[in-house]
């Protein structure tokens, strides 16, 4: 009897980006069901991949015994005791790299995602701008895999089911029948959060009906002491921050009826679980390939290329012109209220 293959995949950060793989690996694993998969990521990620079959967890510690070359060296060692057959780096930075080196000095297969970084210097552009779709990040994963022998169809199948929430998560929220509505105010860069004065009108709005109750996702001090703000002057409205593990998390957002998010990690747990996901896009764009998965476009309330032509000024939302700070103000809180509405029925 042939000996089942075994894949090492390398996604090491950040929360959106190793959320991404997911759907990838779920259909690696449903497509190939006597395929053995490692993934090399951080520990806290591990609950992500908690149901995916045949996929186990190797943890990267990246500040402890893996740090600098010859902590390297040492992870590359203990994987190799794994009999690995071949790796998929979807990460392609420094570290990855020298572990390439590695792999590749043993003869081992190890093929890196291809990240488009010349077009997306195109589409980022100030100057001779190339304003056009690029490949999803979704997509890039597969083609890695499709050269390594696995070709994947990526569909609604990809999705993960709900899960069972915690007792915990349980005690936090109404036990009456409502709406739970997500609402992720936060990311890491200015240029692509929504300006919290309109977020919270939005707010005001969406948990003034006793039909729903809405649940605030951040992380952070100065996120959490906003969030409990608007948890005690707004009713129908928790802050979850700080109360549930990340496990937990997950298992909340799976039985979300709606979640309103930034262009970041959240939106993409949401996707996870095929959860309507209402994405906010400042200074970047859903064309440089990092939109939810499975989310209809529509979903995308867009900043107004009209008055900001230069969108996206950055794949990150990390650079933009001093004068495009006010980018986002151009949705305006009825759309979004009205898109959520479209969505989810609330009296």
């Amino acid at each position: 009897m042939e000996k089942s293959k075994h894949l090492l995949v390398i996604r090491l950060s950040a929360m959106g980006d190793v959320a991404m793989t997911v759907p990838v690996l779920v259909a690696l694993s449903r497509q190939y069901p006597d395929l053995r998969i490692t993934v090399l990521t951080r520990g806290f990620f591990k609950p992500l991949f908690s149901q995916i079959p045949n996929l186990n967890i190797y943890e990267a510690e990246v500040k402890g015994k893996h740090s600098g070359v010859f902590g390297l060296f040492r992870l590359y060692r203990e994987l190799k005791q794994l009999e690995i057959d071949a790796v998929a780096d979807l990460h392609n930075v420094l570290r990855s790299n020298i572990l390439k080196m590695f792999f590749k000095l043993s003869g081992y297969p190890f093929l890196q995602i291809e990240k488009g970084r010349r077009e997306k210097k195109a589409l980022t552009a100030y100057e001779n701008k190339l304003f056009k779709p690029l490949k999803s990040t979704h997509e890039r994963y597969a083609e890695v895999f499709k050269v390594l022998g696995y070709p994947l169809e990526l569909s609604e199948t990809s999705i993960l089911p709900k899960r069972m929430p915690s007792l915990k998560a349980k005690q936090l929220l109404s036990l009456e029948h409502k709406k739970y509505i997500g609402i992720a105010p936060f990311s890491a860069f200015e240029g692509k959060m929504y300006p919290l004065d309109l977020m919270e009108e939005v707010v005001s709005v969406l948990s003034a009906s006793n039909t729903t109750q809405v649940i605030f996702f951040g992380g952070g001090k100065r996120e959490q002491e906003i969030l409990e703000k608007w948890e005690s002057k707004y009713s129908n409205s928790i802050s979850i921050l700080g109360k549930l593990t990340f496990d937990e998390e997950l298992e909340l957002i799976s039985n979300l009826d709606i979640m309103l998010a930034m262009d970041s990690g959240n939106a993409h747990l949401a996707a996870l679980f095929g959860v309507p996901t209402v994405t906010l896009w400042g200074v970047t764009h859903p064309h440089a390939g990092f939109y939810p998965f499975h989310q209809p476009i529509e979903n995308a309330l867009l900043a107004d290329r009209e008055k900001y032509p230069l969108i996206p000024t950055s794949v990150y939302g990390n650079k933009m012109p001093e004068n495009y700070k006010d980018a986002m103000r151009t949705i305006a809180p009825k759309q979004v209220i009205a898109k959520i509405r479209s969505l989810i029925d609330l009296e």
